[in-house]
């Protein structure tokens, strides 16, 4: 992810080169050694240090990502904004709705401006639905579903990272993936008022590596060590505007690979997306209610960041494109020193619906988001 944030900065001036504030690589800082010498070389960083403390230090950087494992966040979010820096920082924002609290309060006293890395809602597919939704051309949103499967850890001999940790690696899937879809759900529907829900672990023991990690490294023949947290999770909610939702993620989905999307109902329609197939939505919409067909739309430049990447409708943008919105949001927020995209306290947000889903599922019973 710290290779995701770089290159979205590296890439500011080719898509906006109207944005008033164009970054400059200044430090990278990683523990294992020479990771960040690696990092400065490959993309221009100017100096590197395997001590974040050092860059928290440097009066002259004004702005900071914040990609390390959640059991980081906290710590390393409230000290950089106490040093008056601004932050994009990855969700979720630490390992519970406390820490991803105390970062915005501190942000919020240190009047910084702060970015979090919900990127899917930067889509401008998902952009479209959420017009599409508030302009009522689906009628009453009445149900809805977000689905959130992966495979990054089904392999058996996947590596017990901190992933896999409960004191480093917080709620599991809840966190990785879970948190996106609370996010999209917001963002698109509104408030939740209650909600109920159900997680396993599928795969309860792995091998412990021998060394420094990266990504979803596999590991045999070593020490087996319990896995602590989530695989998956499903959610039933209820919407403070009456309608009704389900929520689900994996991370152990074996034939899925970054299978995250959503299908909204309404009275009149439906919309429909599908991350694999970013450009493009789903739309079911007219006066016909059944054998209503369903039409495809490709995006273009008139919807959401689209013409900042592709000229033409149904030309393909791609993950990092959708960090590259991020950071020009970031840098904006900074430039106009007021809120563009999502923010910490949309952290915050999603880490409350995330909680909740952990107090139901110890309650077996329906619980509210922040109670």
């Amino acid at each position: 992810m710290g290779r995701v944030h770089t290159q979205a900065y590296a890439r500011i001036r080719h898509h906006y080169p109207e944005l008033a504030l164009t970054p400059v690589l200044a430090s990278v800082a990683d523990e294992v050694p020479g990771r960040a010498d690696d990092a400065a070389a490959q993309f221009g960083f100017e100096t590197s240090t395997t001590d974040w403390h050092d860059i928290e230090k440097d009066s002259s950087i004004g702005a900071v990502s914040i990609t390390a494992p959640n059991f980081l966040h906290r710590t390393i979010g409230t000290a950089m904004v106490e040093a008056g820096k601004h932050i994009w920082i990855e969700k979720p924002v630490g390992l519970s709705e406390d820490d991803a609290r105390a970062v915005a309060v501190a942000a919020d006293k240190a009047g910084v401006q702060t970015a979090v890395g919900f990127n899917y809602r930067n889509a401008p597919a998902v952009e479209e639905a959420k017009a599409l939704i508030e302009a009522g051309e689906i009628g009453t949103v009445t149900h809805a579903r977000f689905r959130f499967f992966s495979d990054y850890a089904a392999h058996p001999d996947g590596a017990l990272s901190w992933r896999f940790e409960r004191a480093r690696g917080g709620n599991g899937v809840l966190g990785d993936l879970a948190s996106h879809g609370a996010d999209l759900l917001w963002y698109l529907l509104g408030d939740i008022d209650s909600l109920v829900a159900d997680t396993a672990i599928f795969v309860p023991q792995r091998a412990k590596p021998t060394g420094a990690t990266s990504g979803h490294a596999l590991a045999t023949g070593g020490e087996l060590g319990p896995v602590e947290n989530e695989d998956y999770v499903s959610s039933q909610v209820r919407l403070a505007s009456g309608a009704r939702a389900t929520l689900e993620a994996s991370r152990v989905s074996v034939g899925e690979q970054n299978a995250y999307g959503f299908e909204i109902h309404g009275t009149k329609g439906a919309v429909f997306w599908d991350f694999r197939r970013l450009g493009e939505l789903g739309l079911c919409v007219g006066d016909r209610y059944q054998d209503q067909p369903v039409s495809t739309i490709f995006v273009g430049p008139k919807q959401g960041e689209y013409g900042a990447f592709q000229p033409g409708s149904a030309s393909s943008m791609g993950y990092d494109d959708l960090k590259v919105v991020e950071a020009k949001r970031f840098l904006q927020s900074i430039a106009d020193g007021k809120p563009v995209g999502a923010t910490i306290w949309d952290a915050v947000r999603s880490a409350q619906v995330l909680d909740a889903m952990t107090r139901s599922v110890e309650s077996g019973s329906w619980v509210k988001p922040g109670a």
